[in-house]
């Protein structure tokens, strides 16, 4: 009897010292998997050959904090290949204008020049440099609105109204871009809950962006969907693609693949942070030549608009003339 004890004993023994003889193992396999795949990029889930309870936690833990990291490294990769794409892009930004003005600050110095050629040149050089102290300011401002820093005064705002405002001040320069327009303001919108100094800066921007890349018709449309007030700027822009589109919000980005200087890519990143900053959104859509950009505004305050003159009244009679 005791035999049978002393064998069952032995077996016991030998069956613990070979089940942590394995565990063992596993586990400094599991260390060497788990070192390689920190010095690589592979995304290999841990296991062990004979796992426990406890074991099977542990190396639960540990595959997620592995697919963790390997998704900050991914976020990082991105991040910094945004960061030197920005920088190179701002890069050529200001140098643009910089190697303009300082090409014609040369030309000034030479001998003979007439005072007609000298002013055209002076007012070359303004015109740059005042591109360049936009640029600089609309990066200053997406910078501080990005960070929260940029001071909202939100209130009831009558879009109508701000939009309205906004085309009739702009119609010279509409003019000037030999741009058809189609304006469409639905009458008694609710106000939104906005800042009026924000909601201008939208408007100007989505106008100035048309203007500068518009052809044909520019069709502006404010209208109700539900419990949204959209805002919607469309006009014909044949050098555009869908891919464009989905990334003309991203602060640099421009169509103009020479970056000409026709355009720093900040204005509509500065539409949509403004937007979500006041709580609402904005999206763009290519569709068959068509590039629209659309404002959605929640609807917000208890009471409607106050009544009145029509708030696109001054603007229908500019266009009808």
């Amino acid at each position: 009897m005791q035999i049978v004890l002393i064998v069952l004993l032995a077996l016991a023994c030998a069956v613990l010292l070979w089940r942590q003889y394995t565990l063992e193992q596993g586990l400094h396999q599991a260390a060497r998997r788990m070192k390689e795949q920190m010095a690589d990029e592979t995304t290999v889930r841990l296991s062990l050959p004979c796992p426990g309870a406890g074991a099977e936690e542990l190396l639960a833990c540990l595959n997620q904090l592995l697919e963790l990291r390997q998704e900050e490294r991914a976020l990082y990769r991105r991040k910094e290949q945004e960061l030197r794409r920005q920088i190179a892009n701002v890069s050529h930004d200001l140098r643009t204008p910089l190697t303009s003005i300082l090409g014609y600050l040369q030309l000034l110095e030479g001998d003979g020049l007439s005072r007609s050629k000298k002013a055209e040149y002076l007012a070359v050089i303004e015109g740059r440099a005042r591109t360049l102290q936009t640029f600089i300011a609309s990066f200053y401002d997406l910078s501080r609105i990005e960070g929260g820093e940029l001071p909202l005064e939100r209130e009831r705002v009558d879009l109508g109204r701000a939009l309205s405002d906004q085309l009739a001040a702009s119609y010279g320069q509409i003019e000037e871009a030999g741009l058809e327009m189609e304006v469409d303001i639905e009458e008694g919108l609710p106000p939104v809950w906005a800042d009026s100094g924000a909601v201008t800066r939208i408007f100007s921007n989505l106008l100035t962006n048309a203007l500068r890349h518009g052809t044909g018709t520019l069709s502006v449309r404010l209208y109700r969907a539900g419990n949204v007030i959209v805002s919607a700027f469309s006009n014909r822009a044949e050098g555009l693609t869908a891919e464009d589109a989905a990334h003309v919000f991203e602060r640099f980005y421009t169509a103009d693949k020479m970056r000409t200087g026709q355009s720093t890519g900040l204005g509509l990143a500065i539409v949509k942070a403004l937007a979500e900053r006041m709580g609402h959104t904005a999206a763009a859509r290519w569709e068959d030549g068509v590039f629209t950009i659309e404002v959605r505004w929640l609807c917000g305050g208890p009471r409607r608009a106050p009544e009145g003159e029509p708030a696109a009244k001054l603007l229908s009679d500019l266009i009808k003339r």
